[in-house]
């Protein structure tokens, strides 16, 4: 397996942070920290702040995405936003199916497979998250619970619809937690998806996908756990509100 094949992106998920005001001084503040940057870096920010995230990356290598979107192209549906709105703004990236969005927001495998579809269908690049909840790790269907949910997540996508996704493993009792799978453990469960998406799409296919781990990587633990084989990369939380930690970790990922 050729890691040099595939491409490390870091990912900053803002979550629910940041007004208009602050997300530009936060934005400039991190465009000198990452613009030698050899990987992938976005930042997906809440929706009121993509205009100014766009106005703020303009001529950068910082690509601006969203942190969701609803499945349907438009419609009686209070409080959404639909894919086509984000890419008319000239949004590129969106994250899908976090487990936030699962734990608090009714999202289910398959609305995530609706969500993936549409976002494709509009032409965004998508941050595709998986992953399990503490118990499941402790009963040892970690690996059952993020192939179903991968599985159903590609439903319908083609082999050249595959290379717009990435997919983000974050096992959910890290996220937020500070607690960290080990560098081998984000390994061993990266290379399984890998192995699924090689039996969905074929070994090519697999090898060239970029494949992340999420939850809570920082400036502490980035650089061991992105030299490892398969993690292409970061999903970021907390340590992406912070414009020196997170070139910390544009730079581990750029080695």
């Amino acid at each position: 397996m050729n890691k040099t094949l595939r491409k490390a992106v870091i990912a900053g998920n803002w979550k629910m942070n940041k007004n208009r005001k602050e997300a530009k001084a936060l934005i400039e503040e991190m465009k000198p920290l990452v613009a030698g940057a050899d990987c992938g870096v976005v930042i997906c920010v809440p929706y009121t702040n993509l205009e100014t995230a766009l106005q703020a990356t303009e001529g950068t290598n910082i690509k601006v995405g969203a942190e969701n979107c609803h499945w349907a192209k438009s419609g009686a549906f209070t409080g959404e936003i639909s894919a086509d709105m984000l890419t008319e703004m000239g949004v590129e990236y969106v994250v899908i199916g976090h487990s936030e969005r699962r734990q608090y927001f009714g999202e289910t495998d398959a609305t995530v497979n609706q969500r993936v579809r549409a976002a494709l269908d509009a032409g965004l690049n998508v941050i595709l998250c998986v992953g399990e909840l503490l118990e499941q790790r402790e009963q040892g269907i970690t690996e059952e619970v993020c192939g179903m949910q991968t599985k159903v997540a590609l439903g319908g996508v083609s082999k050249e619809e595959l290379k717009k996704i990435i997919i983000a493993y974050e096992p959910v009792w890290a996220i937020g937690t500070g607690k960290t799978a080990t560098a081998q453990q984000a390994n061993e469960v990266n290379h399984y998806i890998r192995t699924v998406v090689g039996g969905l799409y074929g070994q090519d296919a697999a090898d060239a996908m970029t494949i992340q781990y999420g939850g809570s990587m920082n400036a502490g633990n980035a650089e061991e756990l992105l030299a490892q084989p398969d993690v292409d990369g970061g999903l970021i939380g907390g340590a992406s509100l912070k414009a020196a930690d997170f070139s910390v970790i544009v730079k581990a990922a750029s080695k």
